[in-house]
């Protein structure tokens, strides 16, 4: 028996095209597959049709491709309206004959099922407009409008497939958009949908520990690579902006260059000062010397001119300015020379990826050398343990990539120290790690601090004496006889001094 031998056309290698939507491109290996057809699927409020307006819109205006917008639920002029507060301006396209808005919206107030009704009317509509405007990519939305003139299945799965096929043949890169019933459930409504496309996107918006949490994943993307995880994003006022938290990579260059930490005798246990790429993690109870370590840090920064940006999500800018002043340090002054940026927020304000892009914000737009945050466990509040594991990732890249050193504060449970859950969670991400701890000599309280780790550098692993005063902070001697200061545990007999 012979076989014929199909013939197949030499295939050309896939290529992407870039979406614009921040952090996309990143999770998805160069964006969307050009001349494919990618559907966006999520629960009613999961941010569908955002998404596929902010890649037609900045498809538009930053890769110069013209694109139709087809809608099959909300009106055009709704449309415009709901992208307007972005700055997104759709009129100005559409005057400049890049865009075209075709309204199916009408349709399923009028449109019953019948045995010979598809959807050649709106393919040919489409057709037109992308032959008249030379469009590269058409939106649609959504399918889920579809399921009102189409009761029966079968009629639905073969309209949506001769639909993506005359996409297809049309050579444009094509988005649609289709609601789904549950956030962990089947991927689609009818089972079929994401079947007919070539890429699939799930977003995800769900209440986590009564934090809203979004996230995006690439579910599918046929014949080719791409990450598989969730991301978190949040949706900001110039769009949506991915967190691509989990594809973090250690690649990130590594400096030796040393800088003050601003006291001598803390350079000295450091073996020499910090590293310019450091990521330092000062652990201690309440009123151990946490924010005047911060502070004596980032005024060492002003002092040799250069700029620093101080988080604050326990106290007020004031409190912090006025703490500052009571050992010296002139805050308000290096704000007005433009070399010191406070920003104070309450930690359930926004949930964790909110709070990391307004980092990265105030990052690009301040453009510091080093950076205090105060105190970083009480961002905890804000997400559950995995959120904040990943917070903290994307945190630490960021300062990686900028070579930006970070001083991250923790607070411990208890005056004696002790276990502490954010120091278990970022410990091992952290270059170098303070420790503050009181010890109690003849019915008093001293401080006490240590130097844990310090990566790449040999460093005094003796715990010092640690005092405060009006004009900061001194390091003294190492304490002689504390055999249990790390775990905050008085000595046992004797005042701690041989």
């Amino acid at each position: 028996m012979s076989h014929a031998t199909p013939d197949i056309a030499p295939t050309e290698p896939l290529r992407r095209i870039p979406t614009g939507v921040r952090g996309f491109e990143h999770i998805s290996l160069g964006g969307l597959d050009q001349g494919r057809t990618t559907l966006v699927v999520g629960t009613s409020g999961s941010g569908k049709t955002l998404f596929a307006t902010e890649v037609l819109y900045r498809t538009i205006v930053e890769q110069g491709r013209n694109a139709v917008f087809v809608t099959f639920e909300e009106r055009p002029g709704d449309v415009v309206r709901n992208v307007h507060r972005l700055g997104w301006d759709l009129p100005a396209l559409l005057r400049d004959g890049r865009l075209v808005i075709l309204d199916a919206s009408m349709d399923r107030a009028f449109v019953e099922e019948a045995g010979d009704y598809d959807l050649s009317g709106i393919v040919s509509q489409v057709g037109h407009a992308v032959a008249e405007l030379g469009a590269e990519l058409v939106v649609i939305d959504s399918l889920g409008a579809l399921f009102y003139q189409f009761q029966n299945p079968a009629i639905l799965r073969r309209e949506i497939a001769r639909l993506c096929d005359n996409l297809r043949e049309m050579r444009v890169t094509s988005l649609l958009t289709a609601e789904r019933l549950e956030e962990y459930g089947p991927i689609s409504r009818f089972g079929f949908e994401e079947f007919v496309s070539d890429c699939c996107i799930v977003l995800r918006h769900q209440l986590v520990e009564e934090k809203v949490r979004r996230t995006i994943q690439i579910y599918k993307l046929r014949g080719d690579r791409h990450y598989k995880d969730e991301f978190p994003f949040t949706i900001e006022r110039e769009g949506i902006c991915i967190l691509p938290l989990a594809a973090a990579e250690l690649t990130q260059a590594s400096s030796t260059d040393r800088i003050s930490f601003g006291s001598p005798a803390l350079d000295e246990m450091a073996g020499g000062g910090l590293f310019q790429d450091s990521v330092i993690l000062v652990s201690g109870p309440t009123g151990s010397g946490k924010t005047l370590l911060g502070t004596t840090f980032a005024s060492e920064a002003c002092r040799r001119g250069e700029r620093v940006l101080l988080l604050g999500y326990e106290e007020s800018r004031p409190q912090l300015a006025r703490n500052a002043l009571s050992w010296g340090v002139d805050f308000e002054e290096w704000e007005r020379q433009g070399l010191l940026r406070m920003v104070c927020q309450y930690p359930e304000a926004q949930g964790l990826e909110g709070h990391l892009y307004a980092i990265q914000r105030e990052v690009d737009r301040f453009l510091p050398r080093r950076l205090v945050v105060d105190s970083v466990s009480a961002l905890e509040r804000a997400g559950n343990v995995r959120n904040f594991r990943e917070f903290v990732i994307g945190l630490t890249s960021l300062v990686k990539r900028r070579e930006m050193c970070s001083l991250l504060t923790s607070s411990s449970p208890r005056l004696s120290g002790g276990d502490s859950i954010t120091d278990a969670h970022i410990s091992t991400i952290t270059d170098a790690i303070l420790l503050l701890r009181y010890v109690e000599r003849n019915g008093a309280l001293d401080r006490g601090v240590m130097m844990i780790k310090m990566r790449g550098s040999q460093h005094d692993k003796r715990f010092h004496e640690f005092t405060i005063d009006g004009s900061g902070l001194h390091i003294g001697e190492p304490f002689p006889y504390v055999p249990n200061g790390l775990l905050g545990v008085p000595s046992a007999g004797g005042d701690g001094r041989e």
